[in-house]
């Protein structure tokens, strides 16, 4: 019997699954959308939700406890500077999934996830700020 016991195992060890939820959760915040299969899609939404409350909270124990969680300190910056102050006076619901339909390769149900009000410049603004270092770095070098 499986009474009382919650979540899904994803064919994972529970290291790597946690692993995998961070890194999701800190490419959720960084970029504001991200594409991955309904399962992981729904195991990852309570986890954000919970660090978007978190950020909410705004405190030094707060902070920690994302930090600890996610392991990415930019992400954790983003969450508690620009995120938490978008949905102060948002009671929950942050987050929404929408179906995308199936893999190629797999035939997997894949899922867009997103932060219901999010700023459309951030998915992709990480990776050419990067770049634009790099390019700049090469230049002068």
């Amino acid at each position: 019997m499986r009474h009382g016991v919650a979540g899904r195992k994803l064919n994972r060890t529970a290291s790597h699954r946690k692993a995998m939820f961070a890194n999701m959760a800190a490419s959720l915040i960084t970029h504001e959308q991200i594409v991955t299969t309904l399962p992981k899609a729904k195991e990852i939404r309570p986890i954000v939700e919970k660090l978007v409350t978190l950020g909410k909270r705004g405190d030094l124990h707060a902070r920690r406890q994302a930090i600890s969680q996610i392991q990415d300190q930019d992400a954790v910056r983003k969450l508690f500077d620009a995120i938490a102050s978008r949905y102060a006076t948002r009671n929950g619901g942050y987050l929404r999934i929408m179906k995308a339909g199936f893999r190629q390769g797999d035939n997997a149900p894949m899922a867009v996830i997103e932060f219901v009000e999010r700023d459309v410049n951030a998915k992709g603004a990480a990776d050419k700020a990067r770049v634009a270092a790099e390019a700049e770095a090469a230049e002068a070098a």
